[in-house]
């Protein structure tokens, strides 16, 4: 079985005024088995007291998830809002080879231009993989929600320019846009039998098709993803990567649900044994 990761945006936010420092606490409490971190642009300015901080944790970092505007640059367009998202993938490739990440998740497209303009993001994707790789860093692109097309279909799209592109497969993203069964059909085996997907974000969703006011992620069993099928789904083709629970657990007086968290990493635990059929969280 992969490995069971913690986004570090489930236990760091705005509550906590996006204090990376209590990670060394929340590390101890927490059962999984490393980290995803998570960029936030409010930390630019910080960098390198940042992770020199992060650094001397010793945690394990084997992935970082890009700031998320960076795909907004890209997605607008232009010399100068380019020049922005090149800069600042930079700086979070920089800082994701001190950690010692082997992967980098990226929003392609985002924000309120998201795919209007998609033309800019698949071009854009040449340079940031070559970014990537100097840093001895694999890109992954998230399926992220559209206002224009969907996630697949842009997937589909890049997949044609770039044969060896990997992917990491939201839950949550995927149920958004009704995608979900898409993953089971033989139309879209090519995501596992060529290898394009490579890591999984572990969400729930309430919301119904393109429901904009509940597009927030949500711990396992809170929302309507069938997760026993799609666990014996990724089983039954064999995959074996990691995953990385992203719902947030930081409490409204900053506090973290540890337990919350914790319970998670214990389903997909369950849910990932050879073997197992295990029920969906209530």
């Amino acid at each position: 079985m992969g490995k069971i990761l913690c986004s570090t945006g489930a236990v760091i936010g705005k509550a906590n005024n996006r204090d990376y420092r209590l990670l060394e606490t929340l590390a101890k409490e927490l059962a999984c088995d490393g980290f995803e971190f998570l960029m936030y642009s409010t930390w630019y300015g910080e960098v390198k007291e940042l992770t020199d901080a992060v650094e001397k944790m010793k945690l394990p970092i084997p992935v970082v998830h890009c700031e998320k505007h960076i795909g907004e640059f890209i997605s607008k367009g232009g010399e100068e809002n380019l020049a922005e998202a090149y800069k600042k993938f930079a700086v979070n490739c920089e800082m994701a080879e001190r950690f010692g990440a082997e992967r980098i998740v990226i929003h392609l497209w985002d924000g309120i231009t998201s795919d209007a303009n998609f033309r800019n993001n698949i071009e854009a994707y040449a340079r940031l993989e070559e970014s990537a790789h100097k840093h001895g860093l694999d890109l992954l692109v998230e399926n992220v929600v559209c206002n224009r097309k969907d996630p697949m279909a842009h997937w589909c799209e890049l997949r044609e320019r770039y044969p060896h592109i990997h992917f990491v497969y939201d839950t949550k993203m995927a149920a958004f846009h009704g995608q979900t069964d898409l993953l089971y059909g033989n139309e879209y085996e090519w995501l596992w039998r060529e290898g394009h997907i490579c890591h999984y974000h572990i969400n729930d969703y309430a919301g119904g098709h393109m429901d904009w006011k509940n597009l927030r992620a949500l711990p396992m069993g809170s929302g309507h993803i069938d997760f026993s099928r799609f666990f014996s789904y990724i089983r039954a083709i064999g995959y074996d990567g990691s995953f990385t629970v992203e719902a947030s657990a930081v409490n409204s007086d900053g506090t973290v649900d540890t337990d919350l968290l914790n319970r998670q990493f214990g389903f997909i635990r369950e849910y990932t044994k050879e073997g197992q059929c295990a029920h969906d969280p209530a």
